[in-house]
C-alpha cells in the first residue's frame, strides 16, 4: 500500500523487456545508436512534431532546469507558479543551470496559473531598467502540484499572454500523460497546439525506469541543450538505456494506458474518501494525485497496518489528539490495483 509517490511504483515488463533488449549488444555511445534514433521518431510522432527536437535525460529535474537553461539568461526571471515543482522540490536547480535566473512566483487557485497575476508579474518584472530582473519565459506544470489539470484553453490563454509580451513557454511535464488521460486531449493538443515552445515529458513517474524527454518545437535551441546536457553531466555514455524506455513508453500507447489506470485508481480513491466521515478533500483533483484532511487517528491505522504516504507538515506526528485533522496527500501510480485502494480506505474508515 504505497501510495506515497508515483516514483515508488515498479517499472512497466515492456519497459524492462526494453532494456534487457538494449543491453544484449554493442552500440555506439552518447546517444548515437539506432535505438535512440527510433525513440526520437516515436516521441516526434505522438506528439505529433515531425521537426521537433529531442533529448533524453535521467531526471525531471535535470529535464526542467536544463530546458530553462536554454530559454532564459542568467539575468531573467522565470513566471512559475509559487508551488511549481522547479520552485518547490528542486534545490535551486534552475537557478544554478541558468546561471542565475530569478524565479517569479505567480499566484492562483488550485495549483494553476492565474492570468490575471501572470499579467501583474510580467508588468512589474523588466521596469526598472538594468537595475533589476528582466523578462524570461514562462514555465506551467500539467498535472500540477496540487492535482488539478489545466484544460486547452487555459494554456492558449497563458501562452497568449507570454506571446504577447514575447516570451517563450516551457511546460513541466513530469505528470503530462496523466493530463492527456484525464482530458482526452492529445499530446499535441496539450502543448504545441496550445502555444507551448518546449516541454519536459516524463517517463519516471509513470512507468519508466528513470528517463525523461526534453522537447523544443522551435528546432534552433536544439543545439544550445546539448551543450548543456553535456556541460551539466547529464550526457549518459550508454545513452540507449535512456532511449530503449522512451522507445518503448511511446509504443502502442504505452504511455496513455499506464496513465489511465493510475488516474482510474485516483477516481475510485476519492470516490471512498468522500465516504469517510471526518474525511475532506482538497481543490478538484482530476489525475492520480489526491490531497486531502482525515483524523489523526485514521492515519495512524492506516500507517501501522502498513500504508505509506505523506503528512503534511512533514513534522507531523502520530501521537497526540485522534481527532486532529492532519493534511496528507495520495498519489496513484499505473500498478495500483483495485484491491490496494480498498484496503487503504477499509483501514482510514476504521
Amino acid at each position: 500500500m504505497n501510495f506515497a509517490s508515483d516514483n515508488a511504483g515498479p517499472a512497466a515488463p515492456e519497459i524492462i523487456e526494453a532494456v534487457a533488449k538494449a543491453n544484449q549488444s554493442y552500440h555506439m555511445p552518447y546517444g548515437n545508436d539506432a535505438i535512440t534514433k527510433v525513440a526520437i521518431e516515436k516521441i516526434r510522432e505522438i506528439f505529433e512534431a515531425p521537426a521537433a527536437s529531442v533529448h533524453f535525460v535521467a531526471t525531471g529535474t535535470a529535464a526542467n532546469a536544463l530546458a530553462l537553461a536554454s530559454m532564459a539568461n542568467p539575468w531573467d526571471g522565470v513566471f512559475m507558479h509559487r508551488t511549481a515543482h522547479a520552485e518547490e522540490d528542486e534545490c535551486g536547480a534552475p537557478e544554478f543551470f541558468t546561471g542565475g535566473a530569478k524565479m517569479v512566483l505567480v499566484d492562483g487557485e488550485n495549483g494553476k496559473m492565474d492570468a490575471g497575476s501572470l499579467v501583474a508579474a510580467i508588468e512589474t518584472t523588466g521596469d526598472k531598467g538594468v537595475h533589476g530582473v528582466q523578462r524570461g519565459p514562462v514555465s506551467l506544470t500539467n498535472v500540477t502540484e496540487i492535482g488539478s489539470v489545466y484544460s486547452q484553453p487555459e494554456l492558449m490563454a497563458l501562452c497568449g499572454i507570454a506571446r504577447h509580451y514575447g516570451l517563450q513557454t516551457h511546460l513541466d511535464g513530469a505528470r503530462l500523460s496523466n493530463a492527456a488521460a484525464a482530458t482526452g486531449l492529445s499530446l499535441a493538443e496539450l502543448t504545441w497546439k496550445a502555444g507551448i515552445d518546449a516541454v519536459s515529458f516524463g517517463g519516471t513517474k509513470n512507468g519508466c525506469m528513470g528517463v525523461e524527454a526534453i522537447i523544443f518545437f522551435n528546432p534552433p535551441r536544439s543545439n544550445e541543450l546539448e551543450l548543456r546536457r553535456k556541460r551539466g553531466g547529464h550526457l549518459l555514455s550508454k545513452g540507449r538505456l535512456l532511449s530503449a524506455q522512451m522507445a518503448a513508453y511511446a509504443t502502442d500507447n504505452l504511455w496513455l494506458r499506464l496513465a489511465q489506470n493510475a488516474n482510474s485508481r485516483a477516481a475510485q480513491l476519492i470516490e471512498g474518501l468522500r465516504t469517510i466521515q471526518g474525511a475532506s478533500i482538497e481543490g478538484t483533483p482530476e489525475a492520480n494525485m489526491v490531497f486531502a484532511s482525515l483524523p489523526r487517528a485514521a492515519h495512524r491505522r492506516a500507517m501501522e497496518a502498513g500504508a505509506q504516504y505523506y503528512l503534511f507538515p512533514f513534522s507531523a506526528s502520530l501521537e497526540g489528539d485522534d481527532d486532529k485533522h492532519i493534511r496528507c496527500r495520495f498519489v496513484c501510480d499505473w500498478a495500483c490495483t483495485e484491491e490496494a485502494v480498498s484496503q487503504l480506505l477499509d483501514l482510514l474508515k476504521g
